[in-house]
């Protein structure tokens, strides 16, 4: 494994919760997968609203499509919401030749691409989730995501209300109320982060 991160001249970022690890505006050419923490990418609306875009937790990755493109400033900033450890891979790395003529860099390409091809796919679910015309269906698909993640109707969410009124783009109070209606209407179960889909 040092081999690995020697060939790729990969390092570890220690983050601050709170500090930014991407921000919005600017340029990378590297990019990044969390070894320990958590963190969030996050748009701000028109009137200041913070909009959480993806959540990003141990062995996500960060910047992996921005880097793909040279020079393209980063539409998100993307922030530690704990004191996060991130793996960074210079982008150039990818493609440069190894005089070793060892197999990492080979490695290293094929898993960036399986990278970008799971953020795709994560980015539509996203799109999905957001594109739910009710506070109850946006719901109904961020829980069904996570339920098809854990391989069962019943498990713990990794975020809080708040977290989650942010990230399905809706009024906290709007949460709460239609969680409680779609408790008593017997589509799901709860009790505070534990849920089951009925």
């Amino acid at each position: 494994m040092d081999a690995f991160f020697s060939c790729a001249k990969a390092r570890r970022v220690n983050f601050k919760k709170g500090d930014f690890i991407i921000e919005a505006g600017a340029t990378a050419n590297e990019f990044g997968i969390l070894l320990e923490g958590s963190a969030h990418s996050i748009k701000w609306d028109a009137s200041g609203k913070q909009i959480i875009i993806t959540m990003v937790e141990k062995g996500g990755a960060i910047g992996v499509l921005l880097v793909a493109s040279p020079g393209r400033v980063s539409p998100l900033t993307v922030q530690a919401t704990t004191d996060t450890t991130v793996l960074m891979f210079p982008f150039n790395q990818l493609f440069a030749g190894c005089e070793k003529k060892c197999h990492h860099h080979e490695q290293l390409l094929q898993d960036y691409i399986k990278i970008i091809a799971d953020k795709g796919i994560e980015l539509h679910e996203r799109i999905n989730c957001l594109l739910e015309p009710t506070v109850r269906k946006k719901i109904m698909t961020y829980l069904t995501t996570i339920s098809n993640e854990k391989n069962s109707r019943t498990f713990i969410l990794p975020i809080n209300r708040n977290i989650m009124a942010e990230y399905l783009n809706v009024e906290r109070s709007a949460l709460s109320r239609e969680l409680s209606r779609m408790k008593n209407d017997g589509l799901i179960d709860y009790c505070k982060n534990r849920f089951k889909i009925l």
